[in-house]
């Protein structure tokens, strides 16, 4: 299944919830680690195309460069875009544009932890409304940043590695910094890019996507003003059921709003919060599953799957699919509210065996969503999103400002049920002409888009 490919693609590039923490390092390196990232994989992956789209992607073929026309539709007169990720053609190596928008830049290796690159590779964008369009190679794992009012501090650790923004590290050089950013990969097969709120809103981003044969496809992104709604939605959360939704919230040295984490990432910063937050709603669950049983549709060769929970062990046990080398029961423990918002601890976290990994997607997006109490069958519908008071509001609150109400909000949020309408934000093509990437919401839209 693409999406599901594309969400493990996207965690082992990115410091996403599903890796762990980095190694040890002397405490001087601290800020030039919290968002190192790893060792590139062994092959870069690209999303498979739904079968909608298969046909045409089956006989296009990406070019060697793609055009990628950024675009600022702030107010403000100084914005930055940077375009990083693993170059495919070049061994994986890391690639940096340019500030020119066409030399590609392939970092050696530092001599030590927090070195300062020494290529400009931040992007001026000009005045609000200007276009300036880059040029890039096949790029896996590739992000394209934005930073409103002063530039990005990207830096190098030995290897090389690269060591990226932070929105949990208060020692970050960037954590005072209004930015964010766009993911994409560019390969030989296509060209796949999402906006992405998994981490934390920030300034909005869209996405417009044309291609040879494919109509014109866009992703909205929020309203300018999209990050005041999302704020003042938390805060009215948080006056409803007291759960520390406001705790969200970081503020700028003026007290303005400068981003919105995850509940995630939150918690990073501060543990406590959100503790038990689900622990009710997953004993209503148990409860329920106790005595009747639901099915998940793997959208994968295992084909839907029974579960049931078992009175004796406390466990939603799945009995074995069909095309499954085991006969064993695959066996799901109750998941902590850490474990739901993160998607990728307790009994979320991916392992050898590829049938739970299919279940666990669906599983950790019914709980983000909270459809267990509203039907059996999964993946459930849109329709039944976020009806239980105990929910991820931030989830519900993101996909409510944005103008088309996509984007991806928790790791999951791509799960759907076959067929159904995208979720995510994403757009793809196997023969790109023009990747337009706007930051700002200055001329926010919902453009018509047809589902591939």
């Amino acid at each position: 299944m693409r999406r599901f490919k594309k969400v493990l693609q996207r965690a082992r590039l990115k410091g996403s919830p599903s890796q762990g923490p980095p190694p040890p390092q002397p405490a001087a390196a601290h800020a030039a680690i919290s968002e190192q990232r790893g060792p590139p994989p062994l092959q870069s992956q690209s999303p498979a195309v739904e079968p909608a789209t298969a046909t045409a992607a089956a006989t296009a073929a990406t070019g060697s460069m793609l055009n990628i026309a950024l675009q600022n539709q702030t107010t403000s007169q100084t914005v930055y875009a940077y375009i990083t990720g693993r170059a495919l053609d070049q061994g994986n190596a890391w690639f940096l544009l340019s500030a020119d928008g066409r030399t590609p830049y392939y970092p050696s290796s530092p001599g030590s932890v927090g070195s300062p690159i020494p290529q400009n590779c931040a992007i001026p964008l000009g005045r609000p409304g200007n276009t300036v369009t880059v040029t890039i190679p096949h790029i896996a794992g590739g992000r394209i940043w934005f930073s409103i009012d002063s530039p990005l501090t990207f830096l190098l650790n030995p290897g090389p590695a690269l060591v990226e923004p932070s929105v949990t590290n208060a020692s970050d050089p960037n954590i005072h910094t209004n930015w964010g950013f766009a993911e994409f990969t560019f390969n030989a097969d296509q060209l796949y890019a999402n906006i992405s709120y998994v981490d934390f809103v920030g300034p909005p981003i869209a996405l417009t996507l044309t291609s040879a044969t494919l109509p014109p496809q866009h992703v909205a992104g929020m309203p300018s003003k999209g990050l005041d709604q999302v704020c003042a939605a938390l805060r009215a959360q948080h006056a409803t059921d007291n759960q520390g939704w406001d705790q969200l919230i970081v503020t700028g040295a003026q007290g303005q709003n400068l981003r919105a984490l995850s509940p995630n990432q939150a918690m990073v910063t501060n543990p406590a919060l959100f503790a038990n937050y689900y622990d009710d709603y997953v004993t209503r669950a148990w409860r329920k599953f106790a005595t009747q049983p639901m099915s998940i549709d793997t959208q994968a060769a295992f084909g839907t799957v029974t579960a049931q929970v078992d009175q004796g062990s406390g466990t939603l046990n799945f009995a074995p699919p069909s095309g499954s080398a085991s006969t064993s029961t695959l066996s799901f423990t109750r998941p902590s509210t850490r474990d739901i918002f993160s998607c990728s601890t307790g009994p979320f976290a991916t392992g050898p065996n590829p049938a739970i990994n299919a279940i666990i997607p669906r599983l950790a997006a019914a709980f983000n969503r909270s459809t267990l109490l509203q039907t059996n069958v999964f993946p459930a519908p849109s329709a039944l999103y976020y009806k239980d008071s105990t929910t991820n509001h931030y989830s519900r609150i993101v996909h409510g400002v944005n103008l088309d109400g996509k984007g991806y909000a928790f790791p999951y949020d791509d799960v759907q049920p076959s067929g159904g309408a995208d979720q995510s934000g994403e757009v793809h093509a196997g023969d790109p002409v023009l990747f337009t990437v706007a930051v700002g919401g200055g001329n926010a839209g919902t453009a018509p888009r047809r589902e591939l």
